[in-house]
């Protein structure tokens, strides 16, 4: 399971005792509220303050008969104190406490989801840079097309990050968000006020309406957002993955010494962190569709969500934490191999240009459809030749497709040979790379 390796920090966040110590926060927030108000005298609320304290062996042993959760947890806080218990509860709710604890606890989590995605932006930025200016082919289809840079496929992994990270500063707004409104969500048993003051001395904004419970879309916003970050995490995944493989061999990921592959082959050096992330991006996924279901309770609330959620909050951060620090550890080590970038940019012998020849020809006074007639027969040519074994590149050095459109009578009659030998200059294909890093870095 993705816990035992997660981090300490996550894990955290998610135990018995922080589930039950928000609760507990959730209450003396309550108990100061009411003491504000008029109801609790000022000696009850110190008492309850310095003394309340919970179980978690108690509160296990007291569910076993009551089978309700925070009626235990009150039990075993009640155990605790003297007289002054009375007030601990006071015109609650179950769920305004276990909803008001839960967004502490996803406030918390998702800031250090916030940092992980900041701390995966700079890697990919580092990288970016470093590989700006190194060619590779760009593919669509899966099919060669024309020269990129590995810089600008790094670039893009960083804007759909940032992305990510304003949509995860939205959503904490989002589910930052407590409520002390009672059993109906009508403020029957306590002013509104009380559940001001409750949510301003934890941090969090009051729902503006509520009925039982805080409504669920605001979870499913959040399982929305981290489903897109899987998304994206298994973009870059299945990527690397592909650079990976040996016919392609453009990067890999890091090595270490000692490292085994295969049981049975030893020369095996397998893409598994990658391979790793693309299954955990899977299982975050399937997270959305249960918190997109709990939206819809009956009536004011049922229970329907409870067991989802005991899965999918513990869950969903861990291992999101978990895939997000993986991922940077593999971008950040990922070893780049530009000299086979280069081999592969030159294995269809140059055609790679086609369109850079293209569209020089209407500007000699060629109609578009007569240009990609001559273009593409000679590509075509190309394409024939090297699949029955040709090379790529001719004895003086140059490209295949170079060579036959130098020898094409119709073409010559409208561009030079030093024009045609013009179009297949890399360099134009990264005149723009800096500006374009300009706009997804703002030039920092």
């Amino acid at each position: 399971m993705v816990e035992r390796y997660a981090r300490e920090e996550m894990k955290n966040k998610w135990t018995m005792q922080a589930k039950y110590q928000a609760w507990l926060d959730v209450e003396l927030a309550a108990v100061k509220a009411w003491n504000r108000l008029g109801l609790i005298p000022k000696e009850d609320m110190e008492k309850i303050l310095k003394n309340a304290k919970f179980d978690i062996e108690r509160i296990d042993e007291i569910e076993k008969e009551t089978k309700h959760d925070v009626i235990a947890f009150l039990t075993s806080v009640a155990e605790s104190l003297g007289e002054e218990s009375r007030w601990v509860h006071y015109g609650m709710t179950s769920s305004d406490t276990i909803d008001t604890a839960v967004a502490l606890q996803m406030r918390e989590s998702l800031k250090l989801i916030i940092e992980d995605v900041q701390m995966v932006m700079e890697s990919i930025k580092r990288r970016a840079y470093e590989h700006k200016k190194t060619l590779m082919v760009g593919r669509s289809h899966g099919i060669h097309g024309e020269p990129i840079t590995f810089g600008l496929v790094l670039a893009i992994w960083y804007d759909e990050f940032k992305r990510h990270l304003q949509n995860l500063k939205e959503t904490m707004e989002v589910i930052s968000v407590g409520k002390v409104s009672g059993a109906m969500g009508n403020f029957a048993h306590a002013p509104i006020e009380l559940e001001e003051y409750v949510c301003k001395e934890l941090g969090l904004k009051p729902a503006p309406v509520s009925n039982q419970i805080i409504q669920r879309d605001r979870y499913a916003r959040l399982f929305s957002t981290f489903a897109l970050i899987a998304s994206t995490i298994e973009k870059i995944a299945v990527n690397i993955r592909h650079f990976q493989r040996t016919e392609v061999y453009e990067a890999e990921e890091y090595f270490s010494k000692g490292q085994k592959g295969s049981s049975a082959m030893p020369h095996k050096r397998n893409p598994v962190l990658s391979e790793n992330l693309t299954g955990l991006a899977r299982e975050i996924r399937a997270m959305i569709i249960p918190a997109l279901e709990n939206v819809a309770l009956w009536h004011e609330r049922d229970i329907s969500h409870s067991s989802v959620e005991r899965f999918i909050l513990p869950d969903g951060f861990i291992t999101l934490d978990f895939a997000l620090h993986r991922l940077n550890n593999v971008i950040s080590n990922l070893v780049v191999y530009p000299k086979n970038m280069m081999k592969n940019l030159n294995l269809t012998g140059g055609l790679v240009f086609s369109q850079r020849v293209l569209l020089e020809l209407p500007k000699k006074g060629v109609k578009r459809e007569d240009a990609y007639k001559i273009v593409q027969r000679n590509a075509m040519r190309v394409w024939e030749e090297i699949q029955e074994g040709k090379s790529p590149i001719n004895e003086k050095g140059e490209s295949l497709f170079l060579e036959y459109l130098l020898q094409d009578e119709e073409l010559k009659e409208r561009m030079s040979e030093d024009e045609i030998r013009e179009c297949f200059n890399y360099d134009y294909y990264t005149k723009n790379v800096d500006k374009i890093f300009n706009r997804v870095f703002q030039g920092r």
